[in-house]
């Protein structure tokens, strides 16, 4: 039988009973027809099943029950829930708070005297009266800033006896005849890679605070200078985190030339070092040549490439906690919010044993809380049993729901996910991580992105070398005076 779907699906009785009439074989070769188009029916919409369910669920997410940033959430006026627990203090500055106002000076810089010449009554002259007491006032203001010309003079001294020219020493830094000094490079390099200025606004501030009118091209040598600089305290920092018992690994989109990069950060709470690579995983993280030497534990939000190098792993909880809400906001499984619960409820008791000075939760806690855990893994397995087979035509994996896979993972990365209940040195997030990044992405909204690999690269370094200085509690701008002095701090590697 030949009829199309279209004209079956429009047969009146007196067409089925001419089909009929035609004999068994052509009943069969109907019914088959029938059923054909009934299971080409069924996969259409199981297929649009699929994508009406992926719809809903990107319509669902937003930045507190998925990674996605706030300022995805366009004109939701839904408030975030957050999923910190309630410290029990009251909101502002806290009891014995030091504050931030200003202080008296007991020396002055300056001192500025306003006499008093003549009685405002009778206007008798009162200059030779003895002062009775000041009223005293103290402003805190900028002096005027200008740019200060200093004019090095190194003598030349013939020697009478054996005639050898003698020169004075110069400091090393100056290595030319007319040319800026390191403070105003180290605030070039402060305003672009600290402050995240993009060049030109950087050259208007310093015309416009200064009065010097610098290039484009000199500001870009500056910073070149510092990139070479630190080139050994990069390495430096490089081995001090290969060595560190914890380290932070996360990474973002970056634009060179308009084209999709990845930046990449490895970090501690006293260190920071960045690498932008034109790929997001293994080749990428080899190259930046921490994580293949690495033994200690790695906090990462689960990106694949990271499971794979041989150390202990601590997957980020705060991306738990935000797919736990999207369940069960989405799918309203109960399972979610107990395992919600649980993470925090490990968290305190992590956070009030390392108050007390412990250095672990005891053995009858670590049963309760595995068990616990592992009870509502079981009960949210109960409630997404596995896929039962594929269809003919689909191919690769199954397709899962977005609870069951959460519990897959969930249950496969145990270890990983309670990695800061078994060690007090693993954070509950990968906040650090996140942290060191969330300047980047300030900067690729300020400024776009990068217009050469190189200049990426440049940013990297002296970013990471910042981010270094911050951590450490340096003064950055005095810090960046040393780097082009010649002589940039190494960082301290652990406390």
């Amino acid at each position: 039988m030949s009829s199309s779907t279209s004209s079956q699906s429009k047969l009146t009785r007196a067409e089925i009973r001419e089909i009929y009439a035609q004999g068994e074989e052509a009943v069969i070769t109907f019914v088959e027809g029938l059923v054909q188009q009934l299971s080409e029916h069924e996969s259409e919409l199981r297929e649009l099943r699929t994508q009406v369910e992926v719809l809903l669920n990107q319509q669902a997410k937003d930045s507190h029950n998925s990674s996605k940033p706030p300022s995805s959430n366009g004109f939701k006026q839904s408030r975030t829930k957050s999923l910190r627990q309630k410290s029990g203090l009251h909101s502002g500055g806290q009891l014995g708070h030091p504050g931030s106002t200003l202080e008296w000076i007991e020396q002055p810089d300056f001192t500025e005297v306003y006499a008093v010449d003549k009685c405002q009554g009778c206007g008798l002259s009162l200059i030779d009266t003895p002062v009775l007491k000041w009223d005293l006032s103290q402003v805190h203001d900028l002096p005027a800033l200008r740019l200060q010309v200093t004019e090095h003079r190194s003598e030349m001294k013939c020697c009478p006896h054996c005639q050898t020219l003698n020169r004075g020493a110069m400091p090393s830094d100056i290595t030319s005849g007319v040319q800026y000094g390191s403070r105003l490079k180290g605030l070039m390099a402060y305003l672009s890679d600290y402050q995240l200025l993009p060049s030109q606004r950087t050259i208007e501030l310093l015309s416009d605070i200064l009065g010097c009118n610098i290039s484009e091209g000199t500001l870009y040598n500056a910073r070149q200078r510092c990139f070479e600089e630190l080139e050994p305290v990069e390495l430096h920092i490089v081995g001090a985190l290969q060595t560190s018992p914890v380290a932070h690994f996360d990474e973002t989109g970056a634009r060179v030339k308009g084209k999709l990069f990845w930046l990449h950060v490895a970090s501690s709470d006293l260190l920071t070092y960045y690498c932008i690579h034109g790929k997001r995983g293994t080749e990428a993280i080899n190259e930046m040549g921490i994580l293949p030497q690495f033994k200690g534990t790695s906090v990462h939000d689960g990106l694949k490439s990271y499971a794979q190098y041989d150390c202990l792993h601590g997957l980020c909880n705060a991306h738990h906690l935000r797919e736990l809400v999207f369940i069960s906001e989405r799918y309203q499984q109960s399972w979610a919010e107990q395992m919600i619960q649980l993470l925090l409820d490990i968290k305190t008791n992590v956070e009030e044993s390392k108050q007390q000075g412990l250095d672990g939760l005891t053995s009858e806690r670590l049963h309760f809380f595995t068990t616990r855990y592992q009870d509502i893994l079981t009960e949210g397995f109960a409630a997404n049993p596995p896929v039962a087979s594929q269809t003919p035509k689909s191919r690769g994996r199954l397709k899962q729901s977005p609870p069951k896979n959460l519990l897959d993972r969930l249950q496969k990365q145990q270890s990983a996910v309670l990695r800061f209940m078994y060690d007090f040195r693993v954070p509950f997030d990968n906040n650090q991580g996140e942290r060191d990044l969330r300047m980047v992405k300030v900067k690729q909204k300020i400024s776009g992105g990068f217009r050469s690999l190189v200049g990426g690269q440049i940013f990297c370094r002296t970013r990471g070398y910042i981010s270094t200085l911050k951590k450490q509690k340096l003064n950055i701008l005095d810090e960046l005076r040393k780097v082009f002095m010649g002589n940039p701090t190494i960082p301290v590697i652990a406390t």
